[in-house]
């Protein structure tokens, strides 16, 4: 594309229409906008920014105490958010936020395991404080196989140990494969194995029997317990899909993830409005590819959906989509897979692109309201380049592994831009490989 000077008609009509911002109190119109949706889903345009970070946080903070608001849905797997729901509620006695964050050892470790989370679960923990229906914060992605495998015989040991006996005997179908858990969903795709989908379900099946009695005879106060072990052992199914799905090509095992991350956040959103009898209020934190509308962007040529795409068909005027761009500054990421991270420099953005538009509106930080009928969002309408950084980034093949095509009006309701962005501070930790687990975003890195 064409590079634009700052005289473009369309800079001076995208300047009209920017509201700048200097604190959270600037997102005024955001946050009204967000008052009478079910669902609010903010989004990044990298895995490591702290200002995305951070401004996500403090809307979220608005949302819930102006609005209502009353669930996070992250883009990170059932078991770990979990341990972070458990602390927000008060749950966890003699636990401090970065302990409550340990559980985040894989590859990225930063991606949740850094200073703005930590800050934002502080602060979650306080809000909470004797509220009888506190807010809560879960996780929707499906990395986490063998972790949840282990919550759910666990959970079976104190509710039927029979039970959960033969949970071990139909789980220990994927034994053979939980140092290189790749190796399954290629041995099970060639024909050379009989995949274990059977007899996952089948525990499905008896975790909901077992757990109905359970229930029946205890009453309430264990509902939540079943609801986490049901959604362990939903992921398990999921993810031993996903390593089947990675070896017929990225379009099968992108919209299985994103399927999966929309139906836990059904299945969540369902089970909060039964425990707050009234309709549950949910923000989702994910990356901008996921929470965007795929259908604007050239994801759609490939026949891949996502979850914002699947949100706006089911809820329609009840979600609003956030998302966030940035032209340059550090983001932490690595360069390979399992590789260290760094602080990287964003390299300048492409010519044409949204971000070189927005790089010559005055002041460097502004949001647009993309749902206003104006010249701004008439001209915005063309399909643009659109920068999306994952968890490894590449500025040496820049355009081709960090740009997709998009509509940008029909993508998101609102875009939260800056100019300048810096990298995300992790919280000092060591990697760890789980056994029968891939790292976190493989292998899109988003």
């Amino acid at each position: 594309m064409k590079p634009l000077n700052p005289d473009h008609p369309i800079v001076a009509a995208v300047g009209r229409e920017a509201f700048p911002f200097a604190t959270d109190l600037d997102f005024d119109p955001l946050v009204a906008a967000a008052a009478d949706k079910e669902i609010v889903m903010i989004g990044e345009s990298t895995h490591g920014t702290k200002e995305f970070y951070r401004l996500r946080a403090q809307i979220t903070q608005r949302l819930i105490v102006e609005h209502g608001f009353d669930t996070v849905a992250v883009e990170a797997d059932w078991p770990d958010a979990y341990t972070i729901h458990r602390y927000v509620c008060g749950q966890s006695e003699d636990v401090s936020a970065d302990e409550a964050l340990n559980d985040f050892e894989r590859f990225p470790t930063w991606m949740w395991r850094n200073r703005e989370v930590q800050h934002f679960v502080e602060w979650l923990r306080a809000h909470n404080i004797d509220r009888p229906q506190p807010v809560g914060f879960y996780g929707l992605d499906l990395y986490s196989m063998n972790t949840s495998m282990h919550a759910v015989v666990a959970y079976l040991n104190r509710v039927d140990p029979l039970s959960a006996h033969r949970a071990r005997q139909r789980y220990a179908c994927l034994d053979h494969f939980m140092d290189h858990p790749q190796s399954y969903g290629y041995a099970t795709e060639m024909g050379m194995i009989e995949s274990c989908e059977k007899q996952i379900v089948e525990q499905i099946e008896e975790l909901h029997r077992k757990s109905w009695a359970y229930l029946q005879h205890n009453g309430g106060a264990v509902e939540e317990e079943y609801f986490s072990a049901k959604q362990n052992a939903q992921l398990v199914h999921a993810a031993e899909q996903y390593y089947r799905a990675l070896f017929r090509g990225r379009p099968d095992s992108w919209n299985l993830r994103d399927k999966h991350m929309f139906s836990t956040l059904g299945q969540l959103m369902e089970h909060r409005s039964k425990r707050l009898k009234r309709k549950s209020k949910t923000v989702v934190w994910a990356h901008n590819s996921h929470v965007g509308n795929a259908s604007a962007t050239e994801m759609a040529l490939r026949g891949e959906y996502n979850i914002g795409q699947l949100v706006r068909a089911s809820h329609d005027a009840g979600a609003l989509l956030v998302g966030f761009s940035t032209c340059r500054g550090t983001v932490r990421a690595s360069s390979d897979w399992d590789a260290p991270d760094e602080v990287k420099n964003i390299v300048e953005p492409l010519a044409g692109s949204y971000e070189q538009i927005f790089n010559h509106v005055g002041g460097g930080k502004f949001f647009l309201d993309l749902r206003a009928d104006n010249t701004a969002t008439d001209m915005l309408q063309e399909h643009r380049l659109l920068r999306a950084i994952g968890v490894v980034y590449k500025p040496e093949t820049e355009r081709y592994s960090h740009y997709v095509y998009s509509c940008l009006p029909k993508q998101f309701d609102f875009i939260i831009h800056l100019n300048h962005t810096t990298a995300v501070e992790p919280i000092e930790t060591i990697p760890h490989i789980h056994h029968g687990e891939m790292d976190e975003t493989y292998p899109s890195g988003m």
